[in-house]
């Protein structure tokens, strides 16, 4: 009885599996687009639009200009954090690809969530821009960092020396909340110190090898993600038309940060608002504090959106144009 030789029953499913795997990348492709519809319309439909239009009538057009101003000044600043991982990772990728491509995570980041946007847009734009899988995860693991790192310095810095007055039902009071920032502060000290005496060492975590960064670049991620954080607490004071303190408007807006984080809720919509009329209450009317909020999701969420929305259209018709396996320079 005539056997057949075990490499030519293995070379069947093979060839198999090549023919069928274009076709598994077009559905994969539609399927991922079509989810990207899907969580725009979501988002879209949960907007009252015609309070957005009202918020705007009632602020100063000056106040919109100088807030818009900040918003672009912020999204340039984030669209560089990627730039530090390219200097780490050492690809080819040019400079303005990175930020393009960093400037259409963030903004995807914020209005569906960061799986969605930080994660699942920097991996399918990287990767069709001919990067590995290994490379990106470096990449999107430093720039979360150098995200989270600012905010520890600026949160702690906020919570120690300006704690907010927080309303008797939450579980935290003022002591605690100095606490808090005191906390953040060591652990980004932490870090720091880390870069400086061990950027030497590589640490493995489930089966990922991690180097710190030596000092110079940390202070850099520092510099970087507290300006930014900064910027958006500063776009927030001025839609308050400067009603509140700076220092306050920016601690709220780093609880909030934080609530809309834990509670997975995209966009943090209803949280950032909720966090701040429970904190700012006692300084603005309600319907001030909604008005200025609502202009800032227009601002800050909203229109770069749009503006991203076109970007990754751009990216993908660019990728689908180059020869497979081709890096971007």
């Amino acid at each position: 009885m005539a056997t057949v030789p075990a490499d030519t029953a293995q070379a069947v499913p093979a060839s198999t599996w090549r023919r069928a795997w274009p076709w598994i990348q077009r559905i994969g492709t539609w399927v991922f687009f079509a989810g990207v519809v899907w969580l725009l319309v979501r988002q879209a439909r949960g907007i009252d639009w015609d309070e957005v239009m009202a918020a705007f009538s009632r602020l100063p057009a000056a106040t919109l200009g100088m807030a818009g101003g900040l918003v672009a000044l912020s999204f340039l600043l984030y669209s560089t954090f990627d730039l530090l991982g390219r200097h780490i990772t050492g690809h080819g990728l040019r400079a303005g690809t990175v930020m393009a491509v960093t400037f259409v995570s963030y903004a995807f980041n914020l209005n569906l969530g960061s799986l969605v946007g930080g994660v699942a847009f920097r991996y399918r734009l990287y990767t069709r821009l001919g990067l590995d899988n290994e490379t990106v995860t470096r990449v999107l693991g430093f720039s979360m960092l150098t995200n989270w790192l600012g905010y520890l310095v600026v949160a702690g810095t906020a919570f120690c020396f300006w704690p907010l007055e927080l309303p008797a039902d939450w579980k935290i009071g003022n002591g605690g909340l100095r606490i808090l920032g005191a906390t953040l502060l060591v652990l980004a000290a932490a870090y720091l110190a880390l870069c400086a005496f061990a950027s030497d060492r590589t640490w493995h975590l489930r089966g990922h090898a991690w180097q710190p960064p030596a000092l110079r670049l940390a202070l850099l991620q520092l510099v970087m993600s507290c300006a930014n954080w900064s910027l958006m607490g500063g776009v927030v004071w001025l839609l308050l038309q400067r009603q509140a303190p700076y220092p306050e408007v920016l601690a709220v807006l780093m609880v909030g940060a934080v609530a809309g984080v834990i509670t997975h809720v995209p966009a943090g919509l209803g949280v950032l608002e909720a966090v701040f009329v429970a904190l700012l209450s006692h300084r603005l009317p309600p319907g001030q504090i909604l008005a200025g909020l609502i202009g800032y999701r227009a601002l800050y969420y909203l229109a770069p959106l749009a503006m991203a929305t076109l970007g990754y259209l751009a990216m993908e018709a660019r990728a689908k144009r180059l020869s497979a396996g081709t890096p971007v320079a």
